[in-house]
């Protein structure tokens, strides 16, 4: 068993992280008296009781087997409660290995219409979190990762199921505030929309401890994925400040490392809390003042110091796209571009620039230009219009696929990799399927 509470201290304290936080052993470790955790794709966090063991998360379908597995070691007893912190698929798709236990299973009330939108859009989301996930990985058969992740994803999207067909749905579910008692634990439930709309977060007041499900996930938080549904980053806040009041001294998430201590706990939720309450009061007086997306974007920035701090870094999620998300919380989908209320197609622009500029190649080498002045954001721009321009050209899509690989190695977030990687592969597919053959 590892000593993650020491470990997480250590990195709290110092504001120095020299090991990876988010770590995927399905190792179980004992955290407190009767609390365990079982670190993975999310986590388990496990609660011996004399009912039997309350489990908060079953993991993904990838990983919940080992999960359970893994608990098994540390008691016999049954599963007799299920909690679903949130239905991300990384949190109950694990849940059918937990079944043989037939668990009371436990959620806020819209998780059963999020697992029935899975079912819904179950192709799109094997196709975004294909991209999101997929790195570089050139042949699209993809074991995927953290925070939003599904299931391993192939290139015939069509194949496969997002969402297994056997995930337990919650048999008790609650709007606003809930609490049950489970053996001689007390487990109070409270409702917050964060990353989610169907979040909750726990206090287990007799322990003083608290399960914070992926309102902390040791990374700047995940509201903005720029491929996924509206996430709410102040009501985040006010869960992350609703939590630091409780005076907790044992903080226990889905991602990352356990925390000890209450003023560690405090000084970990109110500054995650802080610089989502900051960034969204910048957007919102600029969106106030009349100010476009674009000007925004560009403006409202999170200080460096800020996501120096070892649980804000952004190495999954990342500011800008939180940004985006604020703006669409509260001013729709347009950007305030008239030209991009009702756009021309992408290929007709930019055959019609490349038409200007004299053809294509003349746009990927403006694009290299740009590479070389380090300027990847213009790059990609000329990229694209080379690209669109010439879909099917072999040398362009050869030096986009180049730009993209570029791109993805400067940028420090997990969502922005995927997305360029996933280009790259695009045009190394194009270029490929264009390739001249010898006779």
């Amino acid at each position: 068993m590892a000593d993650l509470l020491a470990l997480s201290s250590r990195i709290i304290d110092s504001g120095f992280t020299d090991q990876p936080v988010n770590r995927v052993t399905n190792e179980l470790s004992e955290v407190a008296d009767g609390v365990a955790m079982v670190e993975s794709f999310s986590h388990c966090i496990a609660l011996r009781t004399a009912e039997g063991l309350m489990c908060f998360d079953a993991s993904g379908v990838h990983t919940g087997e080992a999960v359970r597995a893994a608990l098994r070691t540390w008691s016999t007893l049954p599963v007799s409660h299920l909690v679903y912190t949130h239905g991300h698929a990384d949190h109950v798709g694990g849940s059918t290995f937990f079944s043989d236990d037939h668990p009371h299973v436990i959620g806020h009330e819209n998780v059963a219409a999020r697992l029935d939108r899975y079912d819904y859009t179950n192709n799109w989301n094997l196709i975004i979190n294909n991209r999101q996930f997929g790195g570089v990985a050139g042949d699209l058969n993809l074991s995927v990762g953290a925070g939003d992740i599904g299931v391993a994803v192939q290139a015939n999207p069509k194949a496969r199921r997002f969402l297994p067909s056997s995930t337990l749905r919650p048999d008790e579910t609650f709007t606003t505030h809930h609490s049950v008692t489970v053996g001689d634990e007390t487990i109070d439930f409270h409702h917050g929309r964060g990353e989610t709309d169907d979040h909750l977060w726990a206090w287990l007041p007799e322990r003083k401890a608290l399960v914070t499900g992926d309102f902390l996930i040791w990374n700047f938080p995940n509201a903005g994925n720029p491929q996924k549904v509206q996430r709410y980053p102040m009501e985040w806040a006010r869960s992350l400040r609703a939590m630091a009041a409780t005076g907790a001294e044992l903080l226990l998430p889905a991602h990352g490392l356990p925390i000890e201590g209450a003023a560690r706990i405090e000084r970990v939720l109110t500054e995650i809390a802080q610089a989502l309450e900051d960034l969204e009061t910048e957007v919102v007086a600029m969106m106030n003042a009349g100010e476009t997306l674009d000007t925004i974007i560009h403006t409202v920035k999170v200080p460096a110091d800020t996501l120096a701090k070892p649980y804000l870094r952004p190495l999954y999620d990342e500011p800008e796209f939180v940004v985006h998300n604020i703006w669409r919380l509260y001013g729709g989908w347009w950007d305030g571009a008239a030209s991009r209320l009702k756009p021309s197609p992408d290929a007709h622009l930019a055959t019609a620039i490349a038409d200007l500029a004299g053809g294509a190649g003349a746009l990927l080498q403006r694009a290299q230009q740009a590479v070389a002045d380090s300027d990847l954001r213009l790059a990609c721009h000329f990229a694209d219009l080379a690209g669109w321009a010439a879909p099917d050209d072999t040398a362009i899509h050869h030096g986009r696929a180049e730009i993209y690989l570029a791109r993805r190695k400067a940028e420090p977030s997990l969502m922005s990799k995927g997305i360029f990687a996933a280009a790259a592969r695009e045009s190394r597919l194009v270029a490929e399927r264009h390739a001249p053959t010898a006779d």
